[in-house]
């Protein structure tokens, strides 16, 4: 049998390729069916919200007056998620790519990956029932002593359910992620990178900077990107540990409240134009996602010619 006969029966040569292509294309076009689909919903289930009338909308003062307190809460969670995880996600990377022996390396790596798979009424849980009762003493002594700051001002939750424990609990579910993809870009580092600063006489750290983390730097930002967008669309773990209320600079205060969450706590009653509100609502969360990620994509453009990719 000859090398073409041979490859064709297998499934592979021209044929296999146009199949492989077509599937290809038709699996892109349907991503984009889905997305263009998904759009046109919500706006079209927004309009009534958008043009009703102020007094018809929560609170009385329209809708952006209704949605714009909402989208900073979102923000600030997100934010306080995105500042804790980030530095702890790329140092537990680092040390599982390059300083952990390989048996601890691969034994951890597994432990993060697992954190992933941890469904996220189970952290709202834990947020809720231990979290924000243990953290409220820490909370008091903010207020005490750190009060002259907006962030910190007084008096502080009682419970503890409040912003700044979302965004913690927030924090360890986007760690995961971060760790994950920035670990796998680590390891993708050209051994002689890192090897030709050795012979230069540079320190592990110093050959970390010089190579590792240059070389990484697209793949951060992606996997921290893709952490934001787990952290803005997170709904139950804030239901559940938030103590919702009105808009507050404090962080350690009751108030405050996410799109999603806000979303997941009124939908099942409501009816009419409540229901094209959160949908509006909704509208809102999916173009600001949509904005991270066209800004993360432009990030990760300037950067291309010191990437994976070449």
């Amino acid at each position: 049998m000859t090398t073409t006969s041979l490859t064709q029966s297998r499934g592979t040569g021209p044929a296999g390729d146009k199949v492989f292509s077509g599937a290809a294309l038709a699996a892109g076009c349907l991503i984009l069916a889905v997305l263009f689909g998904v759009a046109l919903f919500l706006v079209i289930q927004a309009i009534p919200a958008l043009v009703a009338s102020p007094d018809q909308i929560q609170g009385g003062e329209g809708f952006f007056a209704y949605i714009w307190p909402i989208v900073v809460g979102t923000l600030i969670a997100a934010i306080i998620a995105l500042v804790i995880a980030t530095p702890v996600a790329i140092g537990v990377a680092l040390f599982i790519s390059h300083f952990a022996p390989r048996g601890l390396a691969s034994g951890l790596g597994y432990v993060i990956d697992l954190l992933a798979a941890i469904p996220s009424v189970v952290y709202g849980a834990w947020g809720a029932a231990f979290l924000a009762k243990e953290i409220s003493p820490a909370y008091d002594w903010l207020a005490n002593n750190m009060g002259w700051l907006p962030i910190f001002q007084g008096p502080a939750s009682a419970t503890g359910k409040t912003i700044l424990t979302a965004g913690i609990v927030l924090s360890v579910m986007v760690l995961p992620i971060i760790t994950s993809l920035s670990r796998e870009i680590f390891l993708q580092t050209p051994k002689l990178h890192e090897e030709a600063a050795l012979a230069l006489g540079a320190t592990r750290w110093e050959m970390i900077k010089m190579a590792v983390l240059p070389f990484g730097r697209p793949g951060i930002v992606s996997a921290v990107m893709l952490g934001l967008g787990r952290a803005l669309g997170e709904t139950m773990a804030v239901a559940l540990v938030l103590s919702s209320g009105a808009l507050t600079a404090s962080l350690i205060q009751s108030g405050n409240q996410t799109i999603a969450a806000e979303i997941a706590l009124n939908f099942p009653e409501a009816s009419g134009l409540k229901v094209s509100t959160l949908i509006a609502a909704g509208l809102v969360l999916f173009v600001i996602t949509l904005g991270v990620n066209m800004i993360a994509r432009w990030i990760i453009s300037r950067h291309k010619e010191f990437s994976g990719a070449n």
